[in-house]
């Protein structure tokens, strides 16, 4: 069997510390230290015995997480290195060899990669650009058959920014329910909504068989804590623990003292707008971008995240447009093609140097669109 690379992560590891600024990132300028801890944080984190933490979570970090999901309980959550960790656990415990899996298109092809790394047979079923990527879910009931042992989405969608609607996850949820697959839900960008203030509701609870993940890394801009979890049916917990034990044995105990602290519920306020802030008013500028540059470049509004998923005007390839702009710019944005688009580059907008980016990115377009490969 060969060995699926995970192309998105291999791309932006092999160039983003090469890059003066990076744009392929999925999530705010990130947050430091000092505005997660106050004085007696400090004091808190400076006495942390190093030893090997609580290995599924510690307790009170596993409550914290389960409060954040209607009628979850602390011994249904796992606490992972990274939303990653999760993804990848949840699959060894509930893939084998011959399984089918439906994922959702465009997306994080993390659960794609991994599923066909086990001998999976991965379908997808789309969301559509010229519907606002509203998805398909007639092509979603079609691909689903008594094979299909799990349907994996992300929402708030990575890379697209869209929501679905709650009639679209009762159906959904429905298709799942009648298959009896499991429902893996991704929800790391809950909390990123940019039109409302209230989170996405969680696909948590509709139905015996949903698993959901979630992290610090995109509401909270905490991405370098390396904090994930999962929550799923306790017996599926177990089984992942056993896996997250040969993976890591533990997440890191300070980061999970921090998380700890970050999902104080002040605190986390605190962090959630000051995510939303850098998302909204990043959205602006490259709005005002794709405006200006209408006959270059165009995008849907994202609904969440701090995403922008550029379609570009221009018959060439997304890796080779992407490959030009970090050659002759030195900025790095992301290749649709990796996360299921062709002729569409995925660029985080949550920072105060995309302005400038932006414009260097315009005008590597334009030599594109000129002839100048």
């Amino acid at each position: 069997m060969t060995f699926q690379p995970f192309a998105l992560e291999q791309w932006q590891s092999e160039w983003e510390h090469t890059v003066e600024i990076n744009l392929a990132d999925s999530s705010v300028r990130c947050a430091s230290l000092r505005e997660v801890l106050d004085a007696g944080a400090v004091d808190r984190l400076l006495d942390q015995v190093l030893f090997y933490p609580q290995v599924n979570g510690t307790d009170a970090l596993r409550a914290r997480i389960a409060g954040l999901y209607a009628g979850a309980r602390a011994d249904q959550v796992l606490v992972t290195t990274g939303a990653s960790e999760a993804n990848q656990i949840l699959c060894q415990a509930l893939l084998s060899p011959g399984d089918e899996i439906v994922v959702m298109e465009p997306g994080y092809r993390q659960v794609w990669g991994i599923a066909r790394n086990l001998g999976c047979t991965v379908k997808s079923f789309p969301l559509l650009p010229d519907q606002g990527w509203r998805p398909d879910l007639d092509a979603l009931e079609a691909a689903v058959g008594p094979r299909t042992r799990m349907i994996a989405i992300v929402n708030p969608n990575n890379p697209t920014g869209s929501i679905l609607t709650a009639a679209e996850a009762a159906r959904i949820t429905a298709i799942a329910a009648k298959s009896g697959a499991w429902l893996h839900v991704d929800e790391v960008y809950r909390g990123t909504e940019r039109l409302a203030d209230e989170e996405t509701p969680s696909f948590w609870g509709g139905y015996e068989r949903v698993v959901v993940v979630g992290s610090l890394s995109k509401a909270y801009g905490l991405a370098g804590l390396r904090i994930g979890w999962l929550v799923g049916p306790k017996d599926l917990v177990e089984d992942a623990w056993r896996r997250h034990e040969y993976v890591v044995i533990a997440a890191a105990g300070p980061s999970m003292l921090l998380a700890e602290m970050a999902l104080e519920p002040g605190t986390r306020a605190r962090l959630v707008g000051r995510q939303r802030e850098l998302s909204r008013s990043g959205w602006a500028g490259l709005e005002r971008w794709l405006s200006a540059h209408a006959d270059l470049v165009s995008a849907v509004p994202p609904a969440a995240t701090a995403l922008g998923f550029v379609r570009y005007h221009l018959d060439l390839d997304s890796v080779a447009v992407a490959d030009a702009i970090r050659r002759r710019t030195s900025v790095l944005v992301a290749p649709g093609v990796y996360l299921g688009a062709e002729h569409h580059l995925r660029i985080t907008h949550g920072y105060e140097h995309a302005p400038a980016a932006l414009d260097r990115i315009a005008t590597v377009l334009r030599e594109l669109k000129a002839g100048r490969v």
